[in-house]
């Protein structure tokens, strides 16, 4: 829920101390009242709050890969296991390197083969250079001299182009993890040979999550009006998305919408592959709120304390969506009800009321 519409409810929620004296408390109970310490209360009042209908999503993690082989060789070592925790740079896969090692020093002669060419080349440039600019030899043998020097210089580019190559060839026998996450499978065993392509290992980042869920045609444009989503958590908890992705066309088969909520990154305690409860905002609508600390739990009841003709009463409610830190009732109040906002302080009223009469 944005700021906004936060303090539009909490506005709706109106608050007002008062003692029990205050609600008209008979002279026999006066000494009592003015014994405890005033009692705070609030007013029941519809506000306006989210209509939402809720659907299950699917947890997915944002950063996961399969890491594939680059050169040819053989398994020699796996760190790591399935569900394995890897820290970004951990090596997860490596590979015998005596073929691209090899490669590496033969590509290092031929840059210095080259080079010793270019620095022949450049010589006989020079000599023939200054000899034409005296007039003793033909433009065609300082033509030919000036072609052999362009040669050497790009066999040495070529050579140097090569022995780059046969570096990432070796760098390719140890594969490291991208970023950390986890192991999810292994698709090779230590002594299988294996060819540029082909999947080593797969894993996932447990950092940036994202929710998938699939919601009916019949909503969508609702959806896309408003464009609020909540993930609802354990013990009523809500995360709203950092950001809905709606995806432009329905499945031809189930006639439903893909949408992507993206995540903040805190700790929610949701994995990838479960399934979870998202909340979508509709539109607005009229509903009675009292702030979550006033209810009272005992077993499977909901109640509130009601402050009504003298007493404070225990009464049951039925609750529904639950927006922050306020709760919606169903049922069990109406507008206009005052309820007590800390329990404890209304049940010590309520025994102190009740001891003091006759």
């Amino acid at each position: 829920m944005n700021p906004l519409r936060l303090a539009c409810l909490r506005a709706g929620l109106t608050l007002a101390a008062m003692s029990l004296a205050a609600c008209g408390a008979d002279p026999a109970d006066a000494p009592v009242a003015s014994a405890q310490p005033p009692l705070q209360t609030l007013t029941v009042t519809a506000a306006q709050a989210p209509r939402e209908r809720i659907w299950d999503g699917v947890v997915e993690a944002v950063n996961q890969a399969t890491l594939s082989a680059q050169t040819a060789g053989r398994v020699v070592e796996l760190p790591f296991d399935v569900n394995d925790f890897v820290e970004a740079g951990d090596v997860v896969v490596r590979f015998t390197d005596v073929e691209q090692k090899a490669g590496l020093r033969r590509a290092d002669a031929a840059l210095n083969a080259a080079q010793a060419g270019l620095a022949e080349a450049e010589a006989d440039y020079q000599r023939i250079a200054e000899v034409h600019a005296r007039k003793l030899v033909a433009k065609t043998q300082l033509d030919q001299a000036t072609a052999r020097r362009d040669t050497a210089r790009a066999a040495v580019a070529s050579a140097r182009a090569a022995l780059r190559e046969a570096g990432e060839q070796v760098d390719y026998t140890v594969i490291r993890a991208p970023y950390s996450g986890v192991l999810t499978e292994r698709h090779v065993k230590i002594g299988e040979t294996v060819r540029p392509g082909q999947p080593l290992v797969s894993g996932l980042s447990m950092v940036k999550l994202r929710i998938n869920v699939e919601v009916p045609q019949s909503e969508i444009v609702a959806i896309r009006a408003q464009r609020q989503a909540a993930i609802l958590l354990a013990e009523g908890k809500r995360l709203h998305a950092e950001n809905i992705v709606i995806f432009p066309f329905a499945d031809p088969a189930t006639h439903s919408y893909r949408i992507r909520l993206e995540m903040p990154e805190v700790e929610t305690g949701l994995q990838p592959g479960m399934t979870v409860k998202a909340a979508f905002t509709l539109g607005d609508e009229e509903r009675l709120l009292v702030p979550l600390a006033s209810l009272v739990q005992r077993g499977e009841t909901t109640a509130v304390y009601v402050v009504q003709d003298k007493r404070t009463l225990l009464r049951q409610v039925r609750i529904g969506h639950r927006f922050d830190d306020a709760v919606e009732v169903i049922s069990g109040l109406q507008s206009g009800d005052v309820v007590a906002l800390e329990p404890s302080a209304a049940a010590r009223h309520a025994a102190a009321v009740r001891k003091a009469r006759p």
